[in-house]
């Protein structure tokens, strides 16, 4: 596994697309000072995931984006991309090549890609970590570190051993670890506290669902006791909407016969004025006649009277006076005087018998008259009767109706009430139901989160064990390199032997070898 290429387009200095190529073995960068030979070695870092803006030389990290020049204006955006040979399979990816490229904008967004697909930084730091590269593994030495690996104190020089052997990338999964330890740890604790709580709340849980059960019931009851009471009342008012129909149907029935009575009394009545208007000159006729007979009747009275009185007067009167007329003449005058009184009392008889006629027949009809009239206004008063009586009627089905359609409504908003009472009861057992089964299933998980808290609790033991076996292996390693160093410098105080001898190898040989310090010579 070797850096193939390395891209660089707006970091920093590199405001156009610069490709560095790099072979297999050791390459150099060479220029003058503020030529951006850092640059590529902060791209290095940046690309792998640095997130220190002093790490990078900077005050913030959108410093790495090309901030200008007079000539050029300032970019958008800075963008990295690292490309490595991966033919040995050094890295867990199955790909012969793998390209990583940072993308950073100028307002503060931030992109990572793994062979052209976004990814997380914890995937390519994962992704590095095991083949000991990275921007927590010192393979980058930059300016001035140098001098602080050779003056570290021992704390900062084991930590430099460590992670040359390769311990950094376990110590981060055992951090991993405890983290994920921590978190089973304050899960169990949350567990074993909503285990409690539901175990203080199960008994009142289930009173609760009691009394809601019964309420339930006592409310089906209510309610089929009220929807009984309005069923009786329905047919009640159903009963009576029934016979109300039927008589105003009677109702209608007699108008309809009292209306045809009526119009046929209109008719009768009609024929009967047509009948008086027909006998009214018949009877201005007769009235004339009489008239006429009655005047007859006063001439005949009179002329009556004056016959008697020239007879009383011819009676009395002397002899020389009754003799101044003929008797015959008399006789005859008078003859004829009679014949004119029973000429006119036949006439004034007739003339009697037909006004006699004439009189009943119109009182008659005056009396048929009256009555059709006290008929009609009867017939007019029942009608009328009627009509108020089919009002209050239509009043009373009206209200009949409206106490219908209140009590339908009564009955679909109880039977609306039944229903969310039934899918509250409903949703009250199944909550008490899943309650119940959660507990159970806790109290069923409760051996099985102690196992995997034992087996957690083994690993962690197992973990330390390893920290403190290999802390160990560092401190001997610490040792020995101390003392390998004390050597080196008693060594290199030493003054140099006067003559050499020359190995069979080549190699030149002390002329005699000088003792350790603290041991003699044998």
């Amino acid at each position: 596994m070797h850096l193939k290429s390395l891209t660089l387009r707006g970091f920093k200095s590199f405001a156009s697309a610069t490709t560095l190529r790099f072979e297999p073995g050791i390459t150099c960068v060479v220029g003058p000072n503020g030529s951006g030979k850092s640059n590529v070695v902060d791209a290095l870092s940046w690309v792998m995931g640095e997130q220190g803006a002093k790490s990078l030389r900077g005050g913030k990290m959108e410093d790495v984006i090309f901030a200008g020049t007079t000539g050029r204006p300032p970019l958008g955006r800075a963008e990295v991309s690292l490309t490595i040979d991966n033919a040995d399979g050094a890295l867990p990816i199955d790909y012969a090549e793998v390209t990583i490229t940072r993308i950073m904008f100028r307002n503060g967004g931030s992109e990572y890609q793994l062979n052209g697909d976004t990814c997380r930084l914890l995937d390519i730091q994962e992704l590095l970590s095991d083949s000991g590269i990275g921007r927590e593994m010192h393979v980058i030495v930059g300016q001035g570190q140098l001098d602080g690996v050779l003056h570290a104190d021992p704390t900062g020089r084991r930590a430099f051993i460590e992670e040359a052997a390769g311990v950094l990338k376990h110590r981060r999964r055992k951090e991993k670890a405890l983290r994920k330890l921590d978190a089973m740890q304050a899960n169990l604790a949350r567990v074993q506290d909503l285990t409690d709580e539901l175990r203080r709340q199960l008994k009142p849980l289930g009173r609760q669902a009691a009394v809601a059960r019964r309420a339930a019931v006592i409310q089906a009851d209510l309610r089929d006791a009220r929807l009984r009471l309005l069923a009786d009342d329905l047919v009640t008012l159903r009963e009576a909407l029934r016979a109300e129909v039927a008589d105003e149907a009677e109702l209608k029935k007699r108008k309809e016969a009292t209306e045809a009575e009526l119009r046929t009394a209109q008719r009768r009545e009609t024929a009967l004025e047509e009948h008086v208007r027909q006998l009214a000159p018949r009877l201005r006729d007769a009235q004339e006649t009489w008239y006429e007979l009655s005047q007859l009747a006063e001439r005949v009275r009179g002329t009556v009277s004056l016959a008697d009185a020239r007879v009383k007067s011819a009676t009395t009167a002397p002899a020389e006076e009754r003799r101044g007329r003929d008797p015959e003449d008399m006789e005859r005058e008078a003859a004829r005087v009679r014949e004119q009184e029973a000429e006119l009392e036949a006439a004034l008889e007739a003339a009697s018998r037909a006004l006699d006629d004439t009189v009943a027949h119109r009182a008659e009809l005056e009396r048929s008259l009256a009555q059709e009239e006290r008929r009609l206004k009867d017939v007019a008063r029942a009608i009328a009767d009627r009509r108020e009586g089919l009002a209050r009627l239509q009043g009373q089905v009206n209200a009949a109706r409206g106490r219908a359609a209140s009590a339908r409504a009564e009955i679909e908003r109880l039977a609306a009430a039944r229903d969310e009472a039934q899918a509250r009861a409903t949703a009250a057992q199944e909550e008490y139901e899943q309650l119940k089964a959660e507990v159970d299933g806790l109290d069923a998980d409760d051996a099985e989160l102690a196992e995997r808290h034992e087996t957690a609790k083994r690993e962690l033991s197992e973990a330390e064990t390893a920290l403190s076996a290999a802390r160990e292996a560092a401190t001997a390693a610490e040792r020995d390199r101390a003392a390998n160093t004390a050597r080196h410098d008693a060594l290199k105080a030493r003054p140099k032997p006067q003559g050499r001898h020359r190995r069979a190898d080549g190699r030149v040989r002390p002329a005699h070898r000088t003792a350790r310090p603290g041991k003699k010579k044998c």
